[in-house]
C-alpha cells in the first residue's frame, strides 16, 4: 500500500512541478505583454492589457489553484510534513 502511495505521489509531484513551471512561464509572458503595451501606448495598449487581464489571468489563477491541490495531495500521500519546526528533529539527533 505504501509503495502505491509513493508512486501516486511521484506522479502528482511531476504534474505539480511541470504545471507550476508552465503557469510561471505564462506569468512571465503576461509581463512581457504589459511591457509591449506600455511601449505601444494608446487604445491598442488598452486592448492588449484588457485581453491579458480578461483571458490569461483567470486561467493562470484556476490552473495554479488546481496545481496547488496536486502539491498538497503529494505531500499527504508521501507523508511529508512542511512548515513544521525542526526542533524535535534536533532534539532526537542530539540524544
Amino acid at each position: 500500500m505504501k509503495e502505491t502511495m509513493q508512486k501516486i505521489a511521484s506522479v502528482f509531484k511531476m504534474i505539480f512541478g511541470y504545471g507550476i513551471m508552465i503557469v510561471l512561464f505564462a506569468g512571465g509572458l503576461t509581463f512581457f505583454g504589459y511591457v509591449a503595451a506600455l511601449c505601444i501606448g494608446g487604445d491598442t495598449a488598452a486592448a492588449i492589457c484588457k485581453w491579458i487581464y480578461k483571458s490569461m489571468v483567470p486561467v493562470m489563477i484556476y490552473a495554479s489553484t488546481v496545481l496547488i491541490l496536486f502539491g498538497l495531495l503529494t505531500m499527504y500521500l508521501a507523508g511529508e510534513k512542511a512548515l513544521v519546526p525542526g526542533i524535535k528533529k534536533k532534539e532526537k539527533e542530539s540524544k
